[in-house]
């Protein structure tokens, strides 16, 4: 029985997805709170700056083609979100363009976690600090601390991050030319790694063809063996995931999942979902192939299951 699923991209990505306010909102608000209430700053303050910071981390990331692919070194929100964190504090509280420049210099030496510790619970440390390191450069650069202000033109700079960095000039806020109306912002269906909501999807088409009312259960013990056709994202490829942070990880996880139960919900990531035998026994069958045509963007990317 084979089955695919459609390309997502329209729908489920901007730059790529990085959780970008992740690293901004909490910054603006704790700044917020703990400033003294005159002058005071109002919403449309709190607005403008939470929109400076999402910006800066869509522009950065237009500036390597890696950087909008599926990550293979940096967690993204590590790495732009540090620089998101830092322009949005700066704006708030209301930095010179100098200031502002010293901030991000400064942020990015606190920038960059490995993706090696995306399937832990050390990931969502990774936005916690983006947010704390963009805030503390800002007030850095207030108390004076310099740093090299080319550091976003340099591949030695920012550039260390990306492969195939190649900056361009920045429009100016007065420009009115924002990335802002071009986002498509992905509502996930289950908290994992985006591309397996395409593994999963697929899954659960195939296994209507195999789930029938004169077969009521999926035939688990019939299956001789599950090929994935996907693309080759070694951190998602957890053949054995032992973790609920693995399991969120794992394109042969969520399939075994997804056949069985016929959809993914947050308690599929539960200890005793991830460890049922009839899921441990499902996950020595399943092979993964990945087509030429089928590279790690989420652009491209899609997933067909045979069974």
């Amino acid at each position: 029985v084979n089955s695919n699923t459609i390309n997502k991209s329209s729908i489920c990505r901007w730059e790529p997805a990085t959780h970008p306010s992740g690293a901004v909102l909490p910054v603006l608000t704790a700044l917020s709170e703990a400033l003294p209430q005159t002058p005071k700053f109002s919403g449309l303050d709190l607005l403008l700056a939470f929109n400076v910071g999402i910006e800066v981390q869509g522009r950065l990331m237009h500036f390597s083609k890696e950087a909008k692919d599926i990550p293979k070194r940096f967690h993204p929100p590590s790495v732009v979100g540090t620089l998101g964190s830092a322009a949005a504090a700066s704006k708030f509280l209301g930095l010179s363009l100098t200031k502002c420049r010293e901030a991000l210099a400064i942020a990015v030496s606190h920038a960059g976690a490995p993706i090696a510790n995306a399937a832990t619970q050390t990931k969502p440390l990774h936005i916690g600090n983006a947010a704390k390191h963009g805030m503390e450069a800002t007030f850095l650069a207030m108390l004076g601390l310099q740093g090299n202000k080319q550091i976003l033109d340099l591949g030695s700079g920012f550039g260390a991050f990306y492969a195939n960095y190649s900056p361009e000039d920045l429009p100016s806020l007065d420009s009115h030319i924002w990335l802002l109306d071009q986002q498509d912002v992905a509502f996930k269906s289950f908290p994992a790694h985006l591309a397996t909501h395409w593994v999963a999807d697929a899954a659960a088409a195939v296994r209507k063809h195999l789930v029938t009312p004169e077969r009521a259960l999926f035939p688990a013990d019939h299956i001789e063996r599950i090929v994935l056709r996907i693309p080759d994202v070694q951190y998602v490829n957890r053949p054995f995931p032992d973790s609920e942070h693995e399991a969120r990880h794992s394109f042969q996880y969520v399939a075994c999942a997804s056949l069985l139960d016929g959809s993914i919900t947050v308690p599929s990531f539960h200890s005793q979902q991830v460890n049922r035998p009839q899921v441990r026994e499902l996950l020595k069958k399943v092979k993964l192939e990945h087509p030429p045509d089928n590279p790690p963007s989420f652009d491209t990317l899609y997933c067909e299951i045979s069974i």
